[in-house]
């Protein structure tokens, strides 16, 4: 089988897209790579994109002069995860507590990781993560 390199994109849904925007360009400090009316892209780094949709506003999918971009939505509270340096835990979890976001949870896995899940400005379940959460996400020797 042909060898997968990891995830490119990640795709969250908003009501309030200008908002999300503010979100994750004011407090999460993502740069801004693209933005339109139906999408914002964000360099989420690590060679990793998070694409915040209109919520509706690409069901219909998109011709472009290049091909068709099929349709796709979401809807409810999603997930996703941030990776974090572990020395860097203590900063984020402070940072995102002193701009008001929401604390949903805060675990310390087996292999010694840990995660901190908060709320973006629409519900959905947000999460960074220092290394030892997953076999493939380990921490360094």
């Amino acid at each position: 089988m042909p060898k997968l390199h990891g995830l490119l994109e990640n795709a969250l849904y908003f009501d309030d897209k200008p908002r999300a925007v503010r979100f994750f360009s004011e407090v999460m400090g993502l740069p801004i790579m693209l933005d339109e009316e139906r999408l914002t892209g964000f360099d989420a780094g690590g060679h990793s994109v998070l694409l915040v949709f209109q919520r509706g506003g690409s069901v219909a999918g998109e011709d472009t002069p290049t091909g068709f971009i099929p349709g796709h939505d979401g809807a409810g509270p999603l997930h996703m995860a941030f990776k974090i340096d572990e020395a860097d835990y203590e900063a984020w979890r402070d940072h995102l507590l002193a701009q008001g976001v929401e604390a949903l949870s805060e675990v310390r896995w087996p292999a010694g990781g840990r995660s901190f899940y908060f709320a973006d400005p629409e519900g959905h379940c947000l999460e960074i993560a220092t290394p030892g959460l997953w076999p493939n996400y380990a921490r360094k020797a």
